[in-house]
């Protein structure tokens, strides 16, 4: 029997891992763009179906309409996954046309809602996503420089709903050699080394450049810290919960108990409530949560806090309260 290429091996195994908890007669679809991390996984994922742990992979390929050629390189991925015996394979086509922030936040925003709408369409167990441990590393470094604070420093999660990403602890570059081996063409993505997109001069400039400086153990490392971090989030996310309940009353949130609280947690217990109360949290921001933490930790009469989405949110008497901004004296 010929032996396993070692970067094969390592994505059947991590994809395995990833996905032990489904039943075999579970639907699992790849999201594909025919890149090296996605047609390594695809690969992983159509391999343990041909050794009998699941009875159906399919695959979707999502066609942003971004660059000249990307319908053809979309029935290229989609043939590609017919001939092997992916089932159902599909094609979305979607437009980034009205949607919010740059390119990059656009395509990504359209990119989960179409594998969200196949998920739910077929419904699928899980779709899995080809991030390396080097994209994690990249997250890690572009969340340092927005200031993002531990929620952006978890990174991307293993797990979210009906999303996986089973590669979060493979190399990139093990994800190149196993399709090398398996004998598979990957298509490059010319935005990946755009300097015009940020995480593309993180990935061609910044992480090779620490890399330099520090050893090849900064990028596993950097992902390290995204699961520490993560871990720790999840905990105090808890505490938050259930602090939340505490410090709830008829008129809203009572200033004596969120006073009480460690500063974490009373943060992420504010940062609850805005979104409770209907503050979208793309464009909820640190500098919201502290006006309204100043409401409690450092009071001196100071007016209401504005919250994005027209919310407004005052301190009266021993309480904070959801205020009309119109209503405002």
């Amino acid at each position: 029997m010929a032996r396993i290429p070692a970067p094969v091996a390592a994505v059947r195994t991590a994809v395995r891992r990833g996905l032990a908890d489904l039943p075999g007669d579970a639907l699992i679809l790849v999201a594909c763009s025919g890149g090296a991390d996605s047609l390594a996984l695809a690969s992983a994922a159509h391999f343990l179906k041909q050794q009998g742990a699941f009875d159906r992979v399919g695959l979707v390929t999502v066609d942003h309409g971004l660059q000249e050629g990307s319908d053809r390189r979309a029935r290229s991925v989609a043939a590609w996954a017919r001939d092997a015996g992916f089932d159902p394979v599909r094609i979305d086509t979607v437009s980034v046309a009205g949607l919010t922030g740059g390119p990059e936040a656009a395509a990504r925003t359209a990119r989960y809602e179409a594998l969200t709408a196949a998920a739910t369409e077929l419904d699928a167990a899980a779709v899995l996503l080809g991030h390396t441990r080097d994209d994690q590393a990249e997250t890690v470094l572009l969340a340092l420089a927005r200031g993002a604070g531990p929620r952006g420093l978890s990174g991307m999660p293993g797990r979210r709903g009906v999303f996986r990403r089973p590669l979060l602890d493979v190399a990139r570059s093990d994800t190149r050699k196993a399709c090398a081996a398996l004998g598979l063409a990957p298509w490059e993505d010319p935005h990946n080394t755009d300097p015009a997109y940020a995480r593309s001069r993180v990935r061609g400039t910044v992480l090779p450049a620490l890399v330099d400086a520090l050893g090849p153990a900064v990028v596993s490392n950097l992902a390290r810290t995204a699961s520490l971090v993560a871990a720790d989030n999840e905990a105090l996310d808890e505490l938050a919960g259930e602090a939340l309940e505490m410090v709830r009353a008829p008129e809203g949130l009572s200033v004596a108990a969120l006073a009480g609280l460690s500063g974490a947690v009373r943060g992420r217990v504010l940062h609850r409530w805005a979104r409770e109360l209907g503050a979208p949290g793309g464009a909820l921001a640190y500098k919201h949560v502290v006006a309204m933490d100043a409401l409690v930790a450092d009071w001196h009469g100071q007016g209401p806090v504005f919250l994005p989405d027209g919310i407004a949110v005052a301190r009266r008497s021993d309480h904070l309260v959801r205020v009309v901004p119109a209503h405002i004296k």
